[in-house]
């Protein structure tokens, strides 16, 4: 599924994001940027429960799986403002099944904005972060499910023209997403494949509505 609150947040990998915040590059003021430690796990569950609303407490769960996985990269990063957490974003490890062999890859899945402080900046600069702090990484591609109105402007561009296929139909063509870097090889095409946690916790694509009783 994909979260849509405007241009400004929208989901990465499996669960849409509840982020927010203008297009500015930089990081808004009074924000600090930083890995997760682990007295922050309690505040980063908050923030996402708050954060992705009714799909909340599945989100957690998947974040809760993803840390007990060999998805798990240490990967997770928290926007602090007054000393507490008001956003998240976590990078973990899934596969593309390359016509050649498994290639590892990253999924950037979940990000969470608290509501408070969406609207100015936080998401945007988690993303950014994340990214910097990952560029150096042997995996040559991150992929997420997102809106295309907001992530192209980190060099996200639809994975369908890179050749690439999502794991899932229900995933949009458009919201399919992948960040090229310079370790990818022509080579590296085909499927991603998502981690146990994304499927366990149904947190892939899009799912249809369940109509009301009584109607056919």
């Amino acid at each position: 599924m994909t979260g849509d609150e405007g241009h400004e947040e929208h989901g990465a990998g499996g669960p849409g994001s509840r982020a927010g915040g203008s297009e500015g590059g930089g990081v808004p003021d009074g924000v600090r940027l930083r890995a997760e430690r682990a007295a922050d796990v309690p505040a980063v569950e908050a923030v996402v429960r708050e954060a992705f609303g009714d799909e909340g407490a599945r989100v957690v769960r998947l974040v809760r799986a993803l840390r007990e996985s060999l998805a798990w990269r240490d990967l997770s990063f928290v926007a602090e403002r007054d000393g507490q957490v008001v956003g998240h974003v976590l990078l973990t490890g899934s596969w593309l099944d390359a016509p050649r062999r498994l290639v590892d890859v990253l999924v950037l899945s979940p990000l969470a904005v608290s509501p408070g402080a969406q609207g100015g900046g936080v998401g945007s600069a988690l993303v950014r972060h994340a990214l910097d702090r990952t560029a150096g990484r042997p995996e040559p591609l991150v992929f997420l499910e997102g809106h295309p109105g907001f992530y192209p402007r980190f060099g996200f561009v639809p994975g369908g023209e890179r050749g690439f296929r999502p794991p899932s139909e229900r995933i949009p063509a458009a919201a399919f997403q992948v960040l090229v870097r310079e370790r990818h090889e022509g080579w590296m095409t085909g499927a991603l494949a998502y981690a146990d946690p994304f499927w366990r916790w149904d947190c892939v694509g899009l799912r249809a509505p369940e109509e009301a009783p009584g109607r056919d």
